[in-house]
């Protein structure tokens, strides 16, 4: 069997692969684990995204945890930032969230913060995979865990993003797209607290509605309801809300990176830029590199997935990092990429400095991307392959300071991703088709 653990926690088809008796089994083993880990009683905040299956799901995981003897802190229907933010709040000894995020409403996952706040380390995550296949961790605990009470702990993450706000929303006009998911109730309500004026659509989860046609998945859908209605800004989260994409006034979407420049410009202006530098992946867009270096900012690179972007943060003491799909993480106040807090900080900051969203999108120009999926045997070999490199080499030749190849192979499938940035989306299609058609003759 392959590795349970994604990038992102366990995720599948719920009922198939996500089963009743998984969710159990990981219940019980991160207990295990965590037992050796830390001393006392295992305390672990649970919550969930509005899917049908997160409720029997969270029914056979704290039914494991519990039996193993650890206690819960159920918070039900949450965004994931807010139960990574809980774990910290309250000193509890780990974090789960019941969700897959962007995914169809067919799927569902398990993902586990530390008592940090942060993604669980893979050594650890290996460790609860092993429990689970140990006879001795899947025994029951002599004393049961309890279900603790748990109260007003949304109020203190409402609290808490409320501070990180530059400014009042007071006049704003904003149309958020909640996707049928964890932040249908907390998202309007928060930007309201901040002043805004808000129409909130794609906010009545059914259990079965999530990511469907709306949200992060869907930036273009807010960005028509912002001029249909002419208000000022749009924002798009996805199922569990720990991304955010935005819309200004004249319907043009704004992704994480513009994002990302934005806020990367704002913190330098104001000196809290901590070394002058802003943490992204490899797929941020060459515009941001250069929007960067513009501005005196320098950019670090990371491997695809934001987990590897706060790793890189920790690492070197930076304040600011994220993804082009609308992860970022403001580390002075979050511990995960919150699409709430990112809605809170771009916002405010174009009411701080009387900017348009446009207008703080603007400060980097987007350059086309194109990217074209290969499949293949083997995902190594076409790396090594000198008829690729020299596919490469010769892309990159012609492009210049001009445009960025970057060939990635998949982390879950039997494919290479080819991707062309190019001043013409007419070069950058040339370009990305022409190296796939040689890692497609080595396959």
């Amino acid at each position: 069997m392959g590795r349970l653990f994604g990038t992102d926690g366990v995720r599948g088809v719920a009922g198939t692969e996500l089963t009743r008796d998984l969710a159990g089994g990981l219940g019980r083993a991160a207990v295990s684990v965590l037992g050796r880990h830390s001393s006392g009683r295992p305390v672990i905040v649970v919550g969930r995204d509005p899917r049908a299956s997160g409720e029997w799901l969270e029914d056979a995981l704290t039914e494991g945890i519990r039996r193993a003897g650890g206690d819960v802190r159920l918070l039900g229907v949450e965004p994931t930032p807010a139960i990574a933010y809980t774990t910290v709040d309250l000193g509890a000894s780990a974090g789960v969230v019941i969700s897959a995020s962007h995914n169809p409403a067919t799927d569902n996952g398990i993902k586990f913060f530390s008592r940090e706040g942060t993604k669980l380390p893979d050594a650890i995550e290996d460790e609860i995979e092993a429990a689970l296949e140990d006879p001795a961790a899947n025994v029951g605990a002599s004393d049961h865990g309890q279900m603790l009470p748990m109260a007003g702990a949304r109020d203190r993450y409402v609290e808490h993003l409320v501070g990180a706000s530059l400014a009042p929303l007071a006049g704003m006009r904003v149309v958020v797209d909640c996707a049928n998911g964890s932040a249908s109730e907390v998202a309007p309500d928060l930007l309201r607290r901040l002043g805004a004026e808000v129409t909130a659509i794609h906010a009545s989860p059914d259990g079965t509605n999530i990511n469907d046609g709306c949200g992060a998945l869907h930036p273009e859908v807010v960005a028509a309801e912002v001029v249909r209605l002419g208000a000022d800004a749009g924002v798009s989260h996805d199922g569990d809300a720990d991304r955010a994409l935005f819309a200004d006034a004249d319907g043009n979407v704004i992704d994480g990176d513009q994002v990302l420049a934005a806020c990367a410009v704002g913190l330098h202006d104001a000196g809290e830029l901590k070394g002058d530098t802003v943490v992204a992946t490899v797929m941020s867009n060459i515009g941001f590199e250069r929007a960067m270096t513009e501005h005196g900012i320098k950019l670090v690179r990371t491997r695809v997935g934001d987990r590897y972007v706060l790793e890189e943060m920790d690492r070197r003491g930076f304040v600011l990092g994220g993804e082009q799909s609308g992860h970022v993480i403001f580390r002075r106040y979050a511990t995960t990429g919150d699409g709430l807090l990112t809605a809170v900080r771009f916002l405010s900051l174009a009411a701080a400095t009387g900017a348009t969203v446009g207008e703080l999108a603007a400060v980097m120009r987007r350059y086309p991307q194109v990217m074209v999926n290969v499949r293949v045997v083997d995902r190594d070999g076409v790396a090594s392959s000198p008829a690729v490199a020299s596919a490469v080499a010769a892309a990159a030749e012609a492009l210049g300071d001009g445009g960025r190849v970057l060939l990635r192979p998949s982390g879950t499938e039997p494919l290479v991703r080819v991707m062309v940035e190019a001043a013409s989306e007419a070069d950058a299609r040339a370009h990305a088709e022409a190296i796939a058609a040689v890692v497609g003759a080595q396959a």
